[in-house]
């Protein structure tokens, strides 16, 4: 039996790391799960096809059929926040795991189902609702793992290999199908997904990752969601990625929308035309993946983002208007290279603004907002182009996609200033003799301040509400003393003595220094007095 690999970025010396595209894979627990994401996306491409071309046996009606995808799709958006909570609450080894075991004992009952002859629509449709579920809950903890594998300065590289894998997938799986459907029939396929999922899951099992257990105990889920959605919330680096992610997806989203179509129209268009077409896309996204450590450093992020919507634009505009295959397949080329270009560099925006005790939880609202305008895009220029034709949708589509990233990159800027998120434990954490198993925690700051200098107090008081509401904090404000000028109040409140001590462990470098320039402005003689009290109920 081969042995656990125990290996992680931190057995890296600084001395061995290169920034090279491929340098990660030289990690040999990266390399491993990077050989199971491509099995485990190969998988869910495979299912899709597979289940598609079983309903237009099953029940051949377009209704049917579209519902297939709805039904693998839909898990995201009602499970990706709990999936994100749950993978910062477990033991991420343990919960990537089993979401392969769920997904091969979905495709097993299916393939049971199908030659046993079983099979019906809704039961299909339910089914597939329930492999999405597998796919729902893995994709945040495989982002949450991967920037504790890797070196920081690998993990753009990291992020561009992961793209390699998804689209290499998208490629090998549909072809994998598509043979094993021709030759053996749709059940065949199945059975490969269980073998291969079976086989990723025992290879995560592997690998030997130690579980830090919090002495405070698991987070309750519900908390654990809040706190994630308020973090977002409150990171303005986290809601200028998911504003430009969404703007992006919601217009490029047409091109692979309306691109059966597209294909169709084309001089001898057919089923191969559009297989060609695709397959160019991913081909361009793998070259560009591998290239990104280059580009990334020949241009600057907000040039990258408005450079790759740009091109993605004009790539749709010739697709669109392509007198013939021949025109279509470059720009199709382009179009991945653009793609993958934003989406690599967004999603390294959002890890780079995500500590790792909430990581998952701000993947999954990342993967939400990806997802979301990604589905929101196909309906929209489905519309369009029904109400006008195909090429105005695609044209109208390229125009309003540049036109609002360039407003975006302009009213929200992103001067690449990164927080130090290294955690810290500076901050002295209370004591209590007898802790209270029960109500909210109100904590009191007095400042003694210069009333000349309110308005610059109150300025970086609003920075320390978005520290305090992101590290869990139900509520936040500030107190002026109507009759002494120079007495302020910051007042936090906290949902238990536990979320209260939870607080302590979420303290970063940034944080720290947050607190050194609020004391700058204490004029006091002693430090500011810190009060501690129970809200009863």
């Amino acid at each position: 039996m081969p042995e656990p690999i125990e290996e992680t970025a931190a057995a890296v010396r600084p001395s061995d790391e290169s920034l090279s595209a491929f340098a990660p894979l030289r990690l040999p627990v990266f390399r491993m799960l990077w050989l199971t994401w491509i099995a485990a996306n190969t998988t869910m491409w495979m299912n899709d096809v597979a289940a598609a071309w079983l309903m237009t046996s099953i029940a051949p009606t377009p209704l049917w059929v579209a519902l297939v995808q709805s039904a693998g799709t839909l898990p995201v958006f009602l499970l990706g926040l709990p999936s994100g909570a749950l993978a910062d609450i477990l033991d991420r080894r343990r919960y990537f795991m089993m979401t392969q075991f769920w997904v091969a004992g979905t495709a097993t009952i299916i393939c049971v189902t199908v030659m046993m002859g079983w099979m019906t629509a809704p039961l299909l449709l339910a089914l597939t609702f329930a492999n999405g579920i597998g796919l729902a809950m893995r994709w945040p903890v495989f982002a949450a793992i991967v920037p504790e594998l890797v070196p920081r300065p690998q993990l753009p590289a990291a992020l561009a290999l992961n793209g390699v894998a998804m689209n290499a997938s998208r490629i090998v799986g549909p072809l994998v199908a598509g043979a094993i459907i021709a030759g053996a029939g749709s059940a065949w396929v199945f059975v490969l997904n269980a073998v291969l999922s079976l086989a990723a899951g025992f290879t995560i099992m592997r690998w030997r990752r130690v579980h830090k257990e919090s002495p405070l105990g698991r987070e309750r889920l519900a908390s654990a969601m809040r706190v994630g959605v308020q973090f977002v919330w409150q990171s303005r680096r986290m809601r200028a990625v998911l504003l430009r992610i969404s703007l992006f997806f919601l217009h490029s989203t047409a091109l692979l929308a309306l691109l059966p179509l597209v294909a169709r129209g084309l001089p001898g268009g057919a089923a191969g035309t559009f297989t060609v077409l695709l397959a160019s896309m991913g081909a361009g996204a793998i070259v560009a993946a591998l290239s990104m450590p280059r580009i990334r450093r020949l241009l600057p992020m907000q040039t990258l983002l408005f450079t790759g919507t740009a091109l993605t634009s004009a790539a749709t505009l010739v697709v669109a208007f392509a007198p013939g295959i021949h025109f279509a397949v470059p720009a199709m080329v382009v179009a991945g290279v653009a793609w993958i270009t934003v989406a690599n560099s967004l999603t390294v925006s959002a890890q780079m603004a995500l500590p790792d005790w909430v990581r998952a939880r701000g993947m999954s609202i990342y993967q939400m907002a990806l997802m979301g305008s990604t589905a929101a895009g196909a309906a929209l220029w489905g519309q369009i182009a029904n109400l006008t034709n195909i090429h105005e949708s695609l044209a109208i589509a390229s125009v309003s996609g540049v036109v609002l990233m360039a407003v975006a990159q302009r009213l929200v800027v992103d001067r690449g200033i990164e927080e130090d998120l290294t955690p810290s434990r500076v901050f002295k954490v209370p004591h209590a003799e007898a802790p209270p198993q029960s109500g909210r925690i109100q904590v009191n700051i007095e400042y003694r301040i210069d009333p000349a200098r309110a308005d610059e107090f109150m300025a970086l008081m609003q920075e320390s509400r978005r520290s305090r509401m992101r590290q869990g904090a139900l509520d936040w404000q500030v107190l002026r003393d109507l009759y002494d000028p120079g007495r302020y109040v910051e007042q936090i409140t906290d949902e238990s003595w536990t979320e209260h001590l939870r607080r302590f462990d979420r303290v970063t470098a940034a944080d720290v220094k947050l607190r050194d320039r609020k004391l700058a402005f204490h004029i006091g003689a002693e430090p500011p007095l810190v009060t501690r009290l129970l809200i009863e109920r």
